[in-house]
């Protein structure tokens, strides 16, 4: 376990190391990020789910995660009441995402292998609507344009998410028993062995751990809302659900990762002011995150 923590803090150091030095630059993060959306990370979903046993308790994770997060946004708007009309939308557009491909799958892949992946990628698929559809609009209905977003726009939105769509093609695949041809599983083997490194080398790029002194409040209140609440449902899961482990490191770990990237191209398109207050926001989740699961992978895995 420790091992695992270390070997995963020691790709992030070289990313943020590559960036310091300038051999790499925060806007080559784009790319890297187009390749691991759109090629590395779905190669690992085929792999991970084509021959993957889909029970019950999995189909029930996607609707814990929408449960959650429309929970998550109430008592957002809740906390955030009181806030200028942008910044609340802000807090309440970044509180019910999760950094879940990027983050998580490095992590749960070095301790639970194939399985584990199983368990958080049908984690993502509940996430991925809530990001790119209820949190969309919540983005859209707090800017300074108000909302004209109309359902098929969200819809539209929802399919152009690549990860998004193989999850959905390749469990549909699974359950229909339809086996991919075998040299297309070695294909995608071969590339989805490069997302875990991309996606570490992504989050050392984008760390940053300078922020102006008038976003202290507005994150400090973030943190306290997203894992305070992150924190009670998720050990009260742990301990009082009759659902297998693994399912109960699922919610548990979910609830706790760093908030979507999804919240900084979400924040330019809808031309808020607080894009700044997005990135650190972004920065802070990945390290407090690493922090909170490395503390209690010791004491519940």
């Amino acid at each position: 376990m420790n091992q695992a923590f270390l070997h995963i803090l020691i790709i992030i150091a070289i990313g943020y190391i590559l960036k310091r030095i300038n051999i790499l630059k925060e806007k080559d993060g784009e790319a890297i990020a187009r390749v691991i959306f759109n090629i590395t990370l779905p190669s690992l979903i085929i792999v991970t789910f084509h021959s993957a046993k889909i029970e019950y308790s999995l189909i029930m994770l996607p609707a814990f995660v929408l449960m959650y997060g429309i929970i998550s946004i109430f008592l957002g708007y809740f906390v955030f009441r009181k806030e200028e009309r942008e910044l609340k939308g802000t807090l309440m557009m970044l509180g019910p995402g999760y950094n879940v491909g990027l983050f998580a799958f490095p992590l749960v892949h070095a301790i639970w292998g194939s399985e584990g992946l199983t368990y958080f990628g049908m984690f993502d698929v509940g996430n991925a609507i809530i990001v790119f559809g209820i949190a969309y609009v919540i983005g859209s209905y707090y800017s300074k344009d108000g909302l004209t977003l109309k359902p098929m726009g969200i819809l539209l939105k929802l399919s152009k998410s690549i990860p998004l769509m193989t999850y959905i093609i390749v469990s549909i695949l699974n359950l229909s028993s339809i086996q991919l041809p075998a040299d297309f599983i070695d294909v995608a083997t071969t590339i989805s062995k490069a997302n875990i490194p991309l996606s570490l080398i992504l989050l050392g790029i984008y760390l940053n751990f300078t922020f102006e002194k008038q976003y202290i409040k507005p994150v400090m209140k973030f943190l306290l809302f997203r894992y305070g609440f992150g924190l009670l449902f998720g050990i009260a899961f742990y301990f009082l659900m009759p659902v297998e482990p693994m399912f109960k490191y699922t919610v548990l770990i979910g609830l706790l990762l760093p908030v979507g990237l999804s919240g900084l191209p979400f924040a330019v398109e809808f031309k808020y002011d607080t894009l700044r207050l997005v990135g650190i926001i972004s920065n802070v989740t990945i390290v407090v995150s690493m922090i909170i699961l490395y503390l209690f992978a010791q004491f519940f895995i």
